[in-house]
C-alpha cells in the first residue's frame, strides 16, 4: 500500500475550513469563526501529529526508517511538495532535515494547499512529493529510499 495523501483530501480539508467560516459568516457568528478556525486547525495538527502513530499501531505504516550508510555531498536543489492534512509530509520533511546537513543539499518546501496552479503545471496528484532535478518521488520513503533518490536523480541529469 503506498503511503501518500491524495491531493483531493487536501483540498476537501480547506473546503471544509472555509464553508465553516463562510457559514458563520453568513450567520453574523463572528467569535464562532475564531473557535471554528481554532477548532480545525487543532484537527488538522492532531491528525498529522497522531495518524502515523495510529497507523503504525494497525500495521498499516511502518515508522522504522533505513537509515543510509553512505552518504554522499551534493549540491543539488531538493523541492519537498507538502499539504494541509497530510501526516506522511511531517514524516518525509524531518527525514529530510536530518540528511540535509549531512549531504549538504539545499532544501525548498512548497505547501501547495493554496497554490493549484503549481499542483497543475508539476501533475501532481498525491504528497508528499519530492523533487530533484525534475525528477519526482511521490509518497512516504525512508532515509535510506530518499538518499538513494537524490543520489540517483544528481547522477541521471550529470549523465544527460
Amino acid at each position: 500500500m503506498k503511503q501518500q495523501c491524495n491531493i483531493s483530501f487536501v483540498y476537501s480539508s480547506l473546503s471544509i475550513l472555509i464553508g465553516g467560516i463562510v457559514y458563520f459568516l453568513l450567520k453574523g457568528l463572528y467569535f464562532h469563526i475564531v473557535l471554528w478556525i481554532f477548532c480545525i486547525l487543532t484537527l488538522v495538527w492532531l491528525y498529522d501529529r497522531l495518524l502515523p502513530v495510529i497507523l503504525g499501531y494497525l500495521g498499516y505504516l511502518t515508522m522504522d526508517d533505513e537509515w543510509a550508510n553512505q552518504l554522499d555531498h551534493t549540491q543539488v536543489n531538493v523541492i519537498l511538495y507538502t499539504g494541509l492534512a497530510c501526516p506522511f509530509c511531517s514524516i518525509v520533511r524531518k527525514r529530510l532535515k536530518e540528511l540535509q546537513p549531512r549531504m549538504e543539499f539545499n532544501l525548498k518546501e512548497v505547501n501547495v494547499t493554496l497554490k493549484p496552479d503549481v499542483v497543475i503545471s508539476k501533475g501532481i496528484r498525491a504528497l508528499p512529493v519530492i523533487e530533484v532535478e525534475k525528477v519526482m518521488l511521490v509518497g512516504n520513503a525512508t532515509s535510506e529510499q530518499l538518499v538513494k533518490f537524490i543520489i540517483d536523480a544528481t547522477l541521471s541529469v550529470a549523465a544527460a
